[in-house]
């Protein structure tokens, strides 16, 4: 069992650890806007797809596209913070649950104003090959 953020999951053993302590640094620089760490083991051909309420809102591929969306989106909120809910291995992929919750720092083009507050619950699956993250899906939808 590998504790994670402050929880522990018995998915976690000797055969996926690997990728447990990545989806740890990977969340935590998340919630922590350091997006350098965040990228740590992010393959450099990243493929990322964010799906929000059933509607495909972003997609980018390479890291310096994905780096330079991290940094945009890191303005945007005053705070936020994933969390894990669970998490499943197969193979080269780690299914994670997750909650979400941030509070706009500015005013969104959609009519979300600076300090509205966003809470999502969603599934984002990670792929890997040799040890980096090289895609990235999400599917998140209003609490």
């Amino acid at each position: 069992m590998v504790e994670l953020l402050g929880f522990k999951y018995k998915q976690c053993d000797a055969m996926n650890e690997t990728y447990c302590k990545i989806m740890e640094n990977y969340i935590d620089a998340y919630n922590k806007f350091d997006i350098d760490r965040m990228i740590l083991d992010v393959d450099r051909d990243i493929k990322f797809q964010n799906i929000t309420n059933n509607n495909i809102d972003m997609e980018i591929n390479g890291i310096e596209n994905f780096k330079d969306q991290a940094i945009k989106s890191k303005h945007l909120f005053k705070e936020r913070e994933q969390k894990i809910i669970n998490m499943e291995f197969t193979g080269n992929q780690v299914k994670v649950d997750i909650s979400y919750h941030g509070i706009l720092a500015s005013d969104l083009p959609n009519g979300l104003k600076a300090g509205d507050k966003i809470e999502l619950k969603g599934v984002s699956i990670f792929i890997f090959n040799d040890n980096k993250i090289v895609e990235i899906l999400t599917a998140l939808n209003a609490d």
